[in-house]
This record gives structure tokens, C-alpha cells and sequence, in this order.
């Protein structure tokens, strides 16, 4: 299969990957590469687990990183699946704006658009703070040889995590007013934790 710019993320090559995002196509774009980042992210986290399971050193860790690598392999994968739900949310959203607004698609269809849009790098970001709070316990339970690609996921992760809310944020005034405020509020919140966490993460590895 050729690689395409409507292609599933996790079916393209690297190369593949990178050329659709550098060309004239609109997706895969800044929710892809949110989404990417964070995989990424898990990914090298879960490296640094695996070089650490079945050492003796680290045996009282054993259960706790097992389960923490399972965490991180499923989070792997649900990025990628929201980098594709974005293409999909903005697609969507972008076809009803070529509407005039009188037209009773893009009236009908504009909140559950603009929601749909919002909603996967929404996600994108919980998982950061998820990932992120993995990598922190890893910081205690893994081999130190390895903690500069403890550092890199966290590094990873956090660009991930503000490359959403980028996402978020050029959406949020097309929500009503009370919700915009929601959102917003929600998403600093996140951001702060992400922020943190990174801290927490770069202290630990240094």
C-alpha cells in the first residue's frame, strides 16, 4: 500500500508519514503530529521498561512496570487512533464551513461538528497527563542507564500535550460562551499538570 495523505497514521512508513504532512493536503496536520508526539512519547517510555523487566536490581518493581508497560502500549496505539478521529473531526467541520450559514446542513450539523473537532486532541491531552504521570513513576522503578530517555518522553509528551491544546484552542470560540469557558478551564488544567509533570520528570532524570 502506498503511503497517502488519507491514510491511517499506523499504516504509513515514517518517510510516508512525513511527506503527507509536508505537502499541500489539509490531514494529516497539527493533530497528527499531537498525536505522533505522543505515541512517541509512550513508546520510549515503555523501551526504558523493557530493558528493566526480569533484572534483579529492580525485582520489587516487577508487577508495578508490567503493568505500567501495558498502560503505555495502549496508550501508544489510542494516539495514533485520535491522530486519525482528528483528521476525521476536521474534515468535518471544515466541509460545513465551505457552507454558507444559512444552509440547513451546516446548521444542523455545526455543534455536533465543532464538538467532533474539539474532542480527539480534548483526549490527546488527558492521555499526555496519563503517559506523563507512567513516566514519573518509571523515574523511581527503572534502570538509570536509562534515564535520559525517561527525560526525552517527558519532553516528548509535553509537546504532544501543548501541541493539542493548539488544536483545542483554535475551536474554542466557535463553541457557545458557557462552554467555551468550560473547555478552557479544563484545558488549563491539564496543561498545568502536564507542565509539572515534566518538571517532576527533568529533576528526576538529572
Amino acid at each position: 500500500m502506498s503511503d497517502t495523505p488519507n491514510q491511517s497514521i499506523s499504516t504509513q512508513t515514517v518517510a510516508g508519514y512525513l511527506d503527507a504532512l509536508n505537502s499541500g493536503a489539509p490531514t494529516p496536520g497539527g493533530g497528527a503530529v499531537a498525536g505522533t508526539n505522543g505515541a512517541t512519547a509512550a513508546a520510549i517510555a515503555g523501551m526504558v521498561v523493557h530493558f528493566t523487566l526480569g533484572k534483579k536490581k529492580y525485582a520489587e518493581f516487577e508487577s508495578e512496570n508490567q503493568s505500567r508497560l501495558a498502560r503505555l502500549t495502549d496508550a501508544q496505539s489510542k494516539f495514533l487512533s485520535l491522530a486519525d478521529d482528528d483528521a476525521t473531526g476536521y474534515g468535518t467541520l471544515n466541509t460545513l464551513w465551505s457552507l454558507p450559514e444559512s444552509d440547513p446542513a451546516r446548521q444542523s450539523g455545526w455543534d455536533d461538528a465543532v464538538a467532533g473537532a474539539i474532542a480527539p486532541p480534548t483526549s490527546m491531552l488527558a492521555l499526555c497527563v496519563e503517559v506523563l504521570n507512567i513516566v514519573n513513576e518509571l523515574t523511581g522503578t527503572t534502570n538509570r542507564m536509562l534515564r535520559s530517555d525517561l527525560e526525552i518522553a517527558a519532553i516528548t509528551g509535553k509537546a504532544a500535550a501543548h501541541s493539542a491544546a493548539c488544536s483545542i484552542r483554535i475551536n474554542i470560540p466557535l463553541l457557545p460562551e458557557g462552554a467555551q469557558l468550560k473547555v478552557t478551564a479544563s484545558m488549563d488544567d491539564m496543561l498545568a499538570e502536564v507542565d509539572q509533570l515534566h518538571n517532576s520528570i527533568a529533576k528526576a532524570c538529572r
